[in-house]
């Protein structure tokens, strides 16, 4: 007898991507990109400005076309089938899809027609997102007087409509506060069978992920569950700012568990054993110290044990100015 756990394990994988590049001129985009996502999971691509990850959404949305490399999704090929992919998801952009002077009834029932929706077919598939989105009580008010949250629950209204398979959302909770996004994650879980794919620079969305990509200037640098990742880094992380610096990492290099190395002025160290250090180094650097702060290893953590640097996120990442940001 096969079991749920076993046909999921051996279902063909929603999206498979493989040998991947992209060049904007002399400057490399993507580089050698490869994965796979599974059916009816969350996969997010974490990355700071420069790392890969818009062109990538642009081409999983059929935006742009492939210039090397090949992707499968839903069993067609991006190359040659992206008009019959292109019926098959949903795409919500980080900038607002919504009329703000129309209620959010009039919202559907114009994304509905530009689906070739109409009529009893039209009006049964309103109710559905309206209940998926928890939006039947706003149903007849004005979109510019809804919060930010409800506005960007409006737009996945809009795109469950044609009844995705597979929705792609492009930095999609910038803006939102905690609460909001909290509330936008659970409307997506709950839509059955969906596959979700998503961008994202803020490290507790990207906790959202089953799977989790990290890119870095074109590159996939790490990738697993969030749980994994961090995992990886190993034991405890001790950051300490101070005064001569390389003579304390020095001193303590060969009893560091993990890895001991200067970022940005900070010295850093990583290893199950690092609790243990800081009495001695309180002990005999305690004059010097102006910071020692000592944390479980984060997704932050991660990108810097993988590149050597840390995470930064500029304000063309935060801002919604396109020019900027079309060719990252």
């Amino acid at each position: 007898m096969t079991t749920p756990e076993a046909t999921a394990a051996t279902a063909a994988p929603a999206v498979r991507a493989s040998g991947l590049r992209f060049d904007y001129g002399e400057r490399c985009a993507l580089d050698d990109v490869g994965f796979e996502i599974a059916s009816g999971s969350a996969h997010g691509f974490l990355g700071p400005n420069g790392s890969g990850k818009s062109t990538l959404f642009r081409l999983l949305s059929t935006l742009v076309s492939l210039q090397a490399g090949d992707v499968q999704m839903l069993g067609l090929d991006l190359r040659t089938q992206s008009a019959a992919i292109r019926r098959r998801i949903g795409v919500v952009f980080q900038s607002p899809a919504v009329d703000q002077k129309l209620t959010v009834t009039e919202n559907l029932r114009y994304a509905g027609a530009l689906l070739g929706l109409a009529g009893q077919e039209l009006r049964s598939r309103m109710d559905e997102v309206l209940a998926a989105t928890r939006l039947q009580d706003r149903a007849r008010d004005l979109v510019g007087e809804l919060s930010g949250g409800l506005r960007r629950r409006v737009e996945i209204g809009k795109c469950l409509l044609g009844r995705p398979e597979i929705v792609l959302l492009d930095e999609a909770s910038t803006g939102l506060d905690p609460v909001a996004r909290a509330e936008m994650w659970e409307v997506l879980r709950a839509q059955d069978g969906l596959t979700v794919l998503f961008t994202t620079h803020l490290m507790d969305e990207a906790g959202e992920a089953d799977q989790l990509t990290l890119l870095d200037e074109g590159r996939i640098i790490a990738a697993g569950t969030p749980d994994e990742l961090v995992r990886d880094v190993g034991g405890q992380v001790l950051e300490i700012e101070g005064d001569d610096l390389p003579a304390l990492l020095e001193s303590v290099r060969d009893r560091v568990a993990g890895s001991a190395q200067l970022v940005d002025s900070v010295l850093r160290l990583e290893g199950d054993n690092v609790p243990q250090l800081v009495p001695e180094i309180m002990q005999q650097h305690g004059q010097g110290i102006r910071r020692l702060q000592l944390s479980h290893p984060s997704l932050h953590d991660v990108f810097l044990h993988k590149t050597g640097k840390r995470f930064v996120v500029t304000a063309s990442d935060e801002s919604a100015g396109k020019k900027k940001r079309r060719r990252r």
